[in-house]
């Protein structure tokens, strides 16, 4: 009998089913120092205790996309060891702050399935929750995924795209509890700009680049326990590369948003998200934000800005998004809609 799991196919999902993935993790201040080492993350709210203190936090969280990489990791296995492709994101909320010491497991429930025309894959919609050791959700969203099918007989399950949210509304986030923007260091925080300071339809560009090194993309996609062949085995793919994990790509131009949005403190939600095309080690990776909304919190001295963050490829920005044909340009690599937490 075999023992080893050669992972899920599209014909493996069902419609409703819950899956409960392996292994739990406990997270600690080590996993802070290699995402800070990894990409260059500066925001002050992750960097130090003092500064988060002053903000009504017990000490600095772990960093949120450190934990979205922790539970996506999980789902790995069960969902996406055999994918394609990883093709969007949506409805993802940050539900309450991770700490060193919690223990994070994950769940995700099957919420649609449509085979691709051509018979041989086919996208798997679930919605992933992540919950730490006392069993509270810390962050849940939906994501979708193109799964190669291992028997190409196999019938075509039911077709159900679930209906998405497009963006998740603002009086539906999560503000961490204690959390107080009144007394925030903007000298130590790097820069001086307020939510206010902010026009939608601004674009911001991030100015740096860095080159995307293979080293470095695989410490970080088994840092996260992402087993997905693609990101691994270089015969899974025709052109005998390994794609890099989209989930490095997102953490790069978030760090590399500093430049410019450095009191972009907090991410609490995730609207969409798209991996327009893939990157490889060897692209130069650059980014640019647009604000698309802003809004008010309950929370003291604390706003909502939603933020367009692209990662691109290449040389000098020039904000370009789609062509004519509404298809993403080639050098566009990533297109997150996302919402964070700035002081007023």
């Amino acid at each position: 009998m075999a023992k080893t799991n050669p992972g899920r196919f599209f014909e493996d999902y069902r419609i409703g089913e819950v899956i409960t993935h392996a292994v739990p993790r406990t997270v600690s201040g080590g996993e802070r120092a290699l995402y800070h080492a990894l990409y260059p993350s500066r925001h002050a709210l992750y960097s130090s205790d003092a500064f988060a203190q002053e903000c009504g936090l017990d000490g600095a969280p772990i960093d949120d996309l450190a934990a979205f990489h922790v539970v996506f990791g999980k789902t790995v296995p069960d969902v996406s060891l055999n994918a394609v492709a990883n093709l969007g994101y949506a409805e993802g909320r940050w539900l309450r702050p991770v700490w060193p010491g919690d223990t994070l497991r994950a769940e995700s429930q099957v919420i649609g399935l449509k085979q691709n025309s051509n018979g041989k894959s086919g996208v798997v919609y679930v919605k992933t929750t992540g919950f730490n050791q006392d069993d509270d959700p810390v962050l849940e969203y939906i994501r979708w995924v193109m799964v190669r099918k291992g028997d190409l007989d196999a019938p075509a399950p039911d077709t159900l795209v679930p209906d998405l949210k497009p963006v998740v509304p603002a009086d539906e986030l999560v503000i961490p509890e204690g959390l107080d923007f009144s007394r925030y260091e903007f000298k130590l925080a790097g820069e001086r700009h307020r939510l206010g300071d902010y026009a939608v339809g601004e674009t911001i560009d991030h100015v740096d680049g860095v080159t995307i090194e293979e080293a470095e993309h695989m410490m970080a996609t088994r840092l996260w326990q992402n087993t997905a062949k693609v990101h691994f085995d270089a015969t899974n793919r025709e052109d005998g590369k390994r794609l890099i994990y989209g989930g490095h790509v997102i953490s790069m131009a978030r760090a590399l948003s500093f430049n410019g949005l450095a009191n972009a403190q907090m991410i609490v939600g995730l609207n969409a998200g798209a991996h327009a095309n893939p990157c490889f080690a060897g692209d130069t990776l650059r980014a640019w934000s647009e604000v698309l909304e802003v809004a008010d919190t309950p929370a003291p001295g604390v706003g909502a800005i939603r933020l367009r963050l692209v990662a691109t490829k290449g040389g000098i920005q020039d904000f370009a998004l789609k062509g004519e044909d509404g298809k993403y340009l080639p050098h566009v690599l990533l297109d997150l809609d996302y919402w964070a937490l700035m002081p007023t």
